[in-house]
């Protein structure tokens, strides 16, 4: 760069005042200095976008080898988990008592009505909870028809005293 020091300043403004003249200098001086700005600023500007594309490029370097540790992590897994889920059947299938084809078929229809039977009565209990009871069958059987809380069902059956009740004022 351009090694300008207190020396070198001097000569260029007495050489400046000597060509410009003293009544233009100080709006040349104010305009040089404006143009000196905006050239940091700009030489400011153009750093900053600079390492911002270099650290952009680092992330997507670092985004894509950890795209790829990831991919070749879930095949290993995927992979495992397919070798262990055949071993797991393999042993299942020589360790089944049921092997035999004719007992597979009778337990698969015990289990079956029996799954059928569970998934009848889980519908039923949840539409008995979930259903709104029409009001004349709650009034015909008994039920409540409003819902009344825990203290106004203790003053309504709690005895009453002879005097009446205090005023709150």
């Amino acid at each position: 760069m351009i090694d300008l020091g207190l020396s070198k300043l001097a000569i260029i403004g007495v050489v400046a005042l000597v060509v410009i003249g003293p009544e233009r200098l100080p709006k040349v001086a104010r305009m040089a200095g404006t143009l000196y700005g905006r050239a940091q600023r700009y030489l400011h500007d153009v750093k900053n976008e600079v390492s911002r594309e270099i650290e952009l490029e680092e992330l997507r370097n670092l985004q894509k080898n950890v795209q790829e540790t990831a991919q070749s992590f879930k095949e290993d897994v995927e992979g495992s988990l397919a070798k262990n889920m055949s071993d797991v059947e393999d042993a299942f299938r020589i360790d089944n008592p049921l092997h035999d084809e004719h007992h597979h078929d009778s337990y698969a229809s015990i289990t079956n009505d029996d799954l059928v039977r569970k998934a009848k009565d889980f519908r039923r209990k949840r539409l008995v909870r979930t259903s709104a009871v029409p009001l004349w069958y709650k009034q015909r059987n008994g039920g409540r028809m409003h819902v009344v809380s825990g203290a106004a069902r203790v003053a309504r059956f709690r005895p009453r005293s002879g005097k009446p009740p205090a005023s709150f004022y």
